[in-house]
């Protein structure tokens, strides 16, 4: 290997590194940023219990003084009730607070603080129930040390809570932005390393065909030399294929971390969102708009724009895999009756022609003797590609027929939908590359595909059509393949 293709390798390996990298940053951000959402929801869940708490021992004494006014057991019913609620919501706030010894001791002694409130009331209550026809007795309980105490250390507490769930929240956007930043570093060098690995499959390509003009130009007595330079050539393309499958396969890994990561990015961005509702909603003088911007529509949107981009991407690698394994399956001719192979497709296609009110005509079609599975990847494209592009508004009708021509069989499938400008007739069979309004879903794989595997099976595709006057594909292959590889078309 010269000293080039070891600095590329070299430049690839590093950029794999870098890659490795990037993802391992984004898991270790996600993780951060789910640990700071979790305790944030923490802290939300504290101060709703501490806020029962509350309203509890505020039910409590509405429900005591009912009676002291009025000694109707209801109201004296509704304050057992609620006192026996109260002890519950006392013992979930303490097991919330566990993890932080500052809290925990407040509610302890909000426990007893409360604890002491209800026995008072409770007393307050039996007085009233022994003496009834005594005018009712309000007391100065608001002001009463217990009472008061509960209603500091709830405050105290809630405080606390909120100042922690500030603290939380700008954690848990801090690692947000860091983790959308790391992405955002990651898809262009996913970009950059797949751009280096088809310059350099192409560049290898180049070599070969140089090499080929090279073994033309030897003559006759340098047969064995030839016959040698061939093996080579063989070799180096199966290389190459295993080498396109190899890097495909290796993009596919890293890019399926980001996905991944994306998802759970995109579930803590709900949370985010939720949360910054609720503080909005609860604690408004907490919340900010560059938070509410940043929660409500920034991340969702970059979220969405990495999905896309890696959605794109995924479907590129998946089409270069399919592609290479195509290029690498051996070719198996069998008997092939092609109004038959036809009228499975179309069965296939059923639930999409019901839709669209579409229906397709059967001509008479000639048996060839080829590789069953490259025709049918052929006319499934094509039959797919006419349904999918049928024109709105008129009654979709799509023909397939077929002749003989000498030692080839040609087959037509044609349709009456929305067309293909000329200058595109080329141009739509190129890797990638889509002609019209891109109305519809695909990546430019499908006709490429259809030619390289006509190619494959000794045949030609082409085009004839023109805007908003339908479509014709023209199938012309070789009535009878040969065994193994297909050889170049006649």
């Amino acid at each position: 290997m010269n000293r080039f293709g070891r600095g590329t390798l070299a430049g690839l390996a590093g950029g794999f590194a870098v890659l490795i990298l990037l993802v391992a940053a984004t898991a270790w951000l996600v993780l951060r940023t789910q640990e700071a959402g979790r305790l944030a929801s923490h802290s939300l869940q504290v101060e709703l219990a501490a806020n029962e708490v509350r309203t509890l021992t505020e039910r409590a004494e509405t429900t005591q003084r009912g009676f002291l006014l009025d000694p109707d057991e209801t109201f004296l019913q509704a304050f057992e009730n609620t006192a026996a609620e109260l002890e519950p919501a006392l013992d979930r706030l303490r097991l919330l607070v566990a993890d932080n010894l500052n809290q925990m001791g407040r509610v302890e002694t909000l426990q007893a603080a409360a604890r002491a409130h209800i026995d008072f009331l409770r007393g307050e209550i039996a007085e009233r129930r022994a003496q009834p026809s005594l005018p009712p007795n309000f007391s100065l309980a608001r002001n009463l040390p217990p009472v008061s105490q509960v209603r500091n250390e709830i405050a105290t507490l809630i405080e606390r809570e909120r100042g922690l769930l500030a603290e939380r929240t700008a954690r848990e956007t801090v690692n947000l932005r860091w983790s959308v930043a790391v992405i955002a570093l990651a898809l262009p060098a996913l970009l950059a390393l797949a751009g280096a690995t088809i310059w350099l499959t192409r560049r290898n390509v180049q070599a070969l065909g140089e090499t080929s003009e090279r073994l033309r130009l030897l003559n006759d007595d340098l047969e064995g030399a030839v016959e040698e330079r061939t093996a080579e050539l063989v070799r180096a393309n199966e290389e190459i294929q295993r080498f396109a499958y190899i890097v495909s396969h290796d993009l596919r890994s890293p890019l399926v971390n980001i996905m991944g990561f994306t998802g759970e990015l995109e579930a803590a961005t709900g949370a985010l969102g939720e949360m910054v509702r609720r503080v909005e909603a609860e604690a408004p003088d907490l919340m900010n708009e560059e938070a509410r911007l940043a929660a409500s529509e920034d991340l969702p949107e970059a979220i969405g724009f990495i999905r896309a981009s890696t959605a794109k991407m995924d479907r590129l690698i998946n089409a270069i895999l399919r592609l290479s394994r195509e290029g690498r399956r051996t070719i198996n001719p069998e008997p092939i009756d092609m109004g038959e192979l036809v009228r499975g497709v179309e069965a296939s296609l059923q639930h999409r022609l019901g839709e669209t009110g579409a229906r397709v005509e059967i001509g008479p079609l000639p048996t060839v003797v080829s590789d069953r599975v490259g025709v049918e990847q052929i006319v499934s494209n094509l039959m797919e590609n006419a349904v999918k592009y049928l024109k709105p508004g008129r009654p979709g009708l799509i023909r397939v027929r077929g002749h003989v021509e000498g030692e080839r069989a040609v087959f037509e499938f044609e349709d009456n939908g929305r067309g293909i400008d000329p200058k595109d007739h080329e141009r739509i069979f190129d890797l990638f590359r889509r002609s019209g309004m891109q109305d519809q879903p695909g990546e430019g794989i499908g006709l490429a595909h259809v030619r390289a595997q006509a190619y494959r099976l000794g045949g030609t595709v082409s085009c004839r059509s023109a805007l908003d006057e339908g479509a014709t594909f023209r199938l012309s292959m070789r009535r009878i393949s040969p065994s193994g590889e297909a050889s170049r078309p006649s």
